[in-house]
């Protein structure tokens, strides 16, 4: 595994996002996926592998809580790149069944609960997602949690036995912004209201100003250390 991940660290080297992706996707053809939560991050490498025909299957896991807000801008994605983004649901008997047990709103009891809900709407359909991948593109960003700063734009994923690249790690914020204004990139308009995160509408609120970037995601939860289980390594 470290050998992998030295040499997609070899291949992206000095190279700009859009360079990397292509480099990577002529390295793992057929076995590249980049996972797209509409996000602003996300917006900007959807376009740039949108833009640049790149062989790089995007997908999206359909939780069934997103927001509206979310929906209409996977909606101008579409619209907007004329480009196939797969969705992948949940397993219908696993929500049915914890709804039944617990009800429509069981995260907010505890973290187990809560943690019980990410797996099943987001990490059994992740799995599914990433079989038979060699190499996972994120939107990750080295300024959106002090958890994330300890990363590497290249790393090993052991949970699911593949490389995760992060093509824009490095960039701040305002870089973000300014590329996807500067290209016309469809983003969600919940960035305008306040929201550096967007998941799940129960799980996610705006934040105030100086609060962390992912004070919203989880909000009446412990600060230290908030992360649905996507990202572990």
């Amino acid at each position: 595994m470290n050998t992998l991940v030295n040499e997609v660290t070899g291949l992206i080297k000095d190279r700009q996002p859009e360079e990397a992706l292509a480099q990577l996707a002529a390295r793992f053809p057929g076995e590249l996926v980049f996972s797209t939560s509409f996000g602003l991050e996300d917006q900007l490498i959807t376009h740039l592998i949108f833009e640049n025909n790149l062989p790089i299957r995007v997908f999206t896991l359909e939780t069934g809580r997103l927001f509206q807000e979310t929906y209409y801008t996977w909606n101008r994605t579409l619209e907007r790149y004329q480009k196939e983004i797969e969705a992948y649901f949940p397993d219908t008997h696993a929500v049915q069944q914890l709804i039944t047990q617990k009800g429509p709103s069981s995260f907010y009891d505890s973290v187990e609960n809560r943690k019980e809900c990410c797996r099943i709407r987001k990490i059994e359909p992740l799995q599914r997602a990433l079989a038979g991948a060699a190499c996972w593109i994120t939107g990750i960003r080295a300024d959106q949690s002090d958890n994330r700063q300890g990363m590497a734009d290249v790393e090993w994923d052991g949970t699911n036995g593949l490389v995760k690249f992060h093509p824009i790690y490095h960039w701040t914020l305002d870089e973000v912004k300014r590329f996807v204004k500067a290209n016309n990139i469809p983003y969600n308009p919940l960035h305008d209201k306040g929201f550096p995160s967007i998941g799940c509408a129960p799980c996610t609120r705006a934040v105030q100003e100086g609060e962390d970037f992912r004070a919203g995601r989880w909000w009446w939860e412990d600060q230290s250390k908030k992360e649905c289980g996507l990202h572990a390594t």
